[in-house]
């Protein structure tokens, strides 16, 4: 629980303050300028009433936004500008008051004006940089582009993970609140150091433990709740993103390292695959396991009681009602898994990876009809378990990595569902000599097997003398 103190208060009560006196004075001016003008003569008198009502307004704005300035989530720099412009409109709109009562001439009125009109525009414009980034301006124009996380980029195994990945998703989605202009609960992400240091909640970040960083943590959060970051009214992170950074993450959060000198699990291989080719390809790749129908929100408490035990339970995008939970820190007994039954319209993604599934339990799984995709890599699953999949006729995406299931096991399950997309199929007990005989089962399926192996190039070399 946070306590704040009365001046922090009376800080956050700026952002509506500031409204105010840009709207008064802009009015005022714009009155004063439309006088020269004859037929609009008749507006006179009201000018100094309104100068004197904007320049309090004023002078209550940066008295709060100095306050709010004391907290430090913000560039001093930036602040500092911002600030001092803020008086400067104080000032020049008292000064414009009392050259009203002077009655001085109005060339002089009228320049005090167009300036003053020129000077509230500017500081307000430093102050939406301080709140939305300095590109919040720019960004509209760039369009579709700017909605793309993470660009495309030639060939993702020359790429530097860090710099060609991760570092392009944290600024589009992460800069504005945590960058170098803004430092919302003192904690910048511009930088792995910062994420290092971390900010209030101490570190976001901690290499080689994904599941235990802040960072990821608070991504995994039902959208609903308060600490889920982004927040619920910003673009919020694909799955597909979010296991990126999971896997640069456990891989030792490197800043310099390039795609191919990190270990490559089978599941990250497709994702890592999609920023190769391109924005619209994984924005396709994302959606297509994703039902085109709507369906009803999911009962909040079924949900709630899943939670407690551990389930992260969250939507597959941040504006659908399909669902999608994990394991990743909840036992998967049968109790545990007869609540998922609750979201069984909702629910289109099981992740499953490490848990203690068996063949035994696997039983209240082929209830959730809606299922498109599960990850059932390094379970206790056998050839036993895998026949009941057979009537989950929605799934695409069968995980089955390290688990002990064979090429026999897989065939007369499988091959029944008609829209089987991807199977997993590396560490398992697939042997080589069975590779071929799947592929003719599941000829419209994408069968990995994993063990990769990168060519060698000549530039890859590094001579030492």
């Amino acid at each position: 629980m946070i306590i704040l103190t009365i001046p922090e208060f009376i800080g956050r009560f700026h952002p509506i303050l500031v409204h105010l006196p840009i709207g008064i004075l802009l009015l005022g001016c714009l009155f004063q300028l439309l006088t020269l003008n004859a037929k609009f003569v008749f507006l006179k008198p009201a000018i100094p009433m309104i100068c004197l009502l904007g320049a309090l307004a004023a002078i209550f704005s940066c008295a709060s936004g100095y306050l709010l300035s004391a907290s430090g989530d913000y560039d001093g720099n930036l602040v500092d500008l911002h600030f001092w412009m803020g008086i400067s409109v104080s000032v020049i709109s008292l000064l414009l008051y009392l050259m009203y009562w002077k009655a001085v001439k109005e060339i002089f009125l009228n320049v005090t004006s167009a300036a003053l009109i020129i000077l509230i525009t500017l500081t307000g414009h430093y102050g939406g940089s301080l709140t939305h980034g300095s590109d919040y301006m720019t960004a509209a124009l760039k369009g579709e582009a700017s909605k793309v996380a993470i660009p495309p980029v030639p060939d993702v195994q020359k790429a530097i993970a860090y710099t060609h990945l991760v570092q392009p998703l944290l600024q589009n989605r992460c800069y504005s609140c945590h960058g170098s202009e803004k430092q919302k609960g003192k904690l910048r992400m511009d930088n792995i150091s910062f994420m290092l240091k971390g900010g209030e909640d101490g570190a976001s970040l901690i290499p080689g433990r994904a599941n235990e960083s802040d960072l990821i943590k608070r991504m995994l959060l039902p959208i609903s709740n308060d600490d889920h970051m982004p927040p619920k009214e910003k673009p919020q992170l694909t799955a597909e993103e979010i296991a990126m950074l999971q896997w640069w993450i456990n891989e030792g959060a490197t800043a310099d390292k390039k795609v191919s000198d990190l270990k490559q699990p089978a599941e990250i291989k497709p994702i890592l695959l999609s920023f190769q080719t391109g924005a619209v390809l994984a924005k396709k790749t994302v959606a297509a396991d994703i039902p085109e129908e709507e369906v009803e929100k999911a009962d909040a408490a079924a949900i709630e009681k899943l939670k407690k035990v551990g389930v992260v339970v969250i939507p597959v995008l941040s504006n659908s009602n399909y669902l999608s939970a994990s394991f990743v820190t909840a036992k998967a007994d049968p109790a545990v898994l007869k609540l998922l039954e609750a979201l069984n319209k909702q629910l289109i993604w099981l992740n499953l990876a490490s848990a203690s599934i068996t063949d035994q339990t696997m039983g209240n799984i082929v209830k959730l009809q809606n299922l498109r995709k599960i990850n059932l890599s390094h379970t206790a699953i056998t050839d036993q378990g895998l026949t009941l999949l057979k009537d989950l006729k929605k799934l695409q995406v069968i995980n089955l990595v390290g688990s002990k299931v064979t090429a026999l096991g897989i065939i007369a399950p499988l091959t029944g569902l008609k829209e089987l997309q991807h199977l997993y199929l590396y560490q398992t007990g697939v042997e080589q000599k069975d590779q071929a005989k799947l592929k003719a089962a599941f000829k419209k399926v994408s069968l990995d097997f994993g063990n990769y192996t990168l060519p060698f190039l000549a530039q890859d070399t590094t001579v030492v003398k």
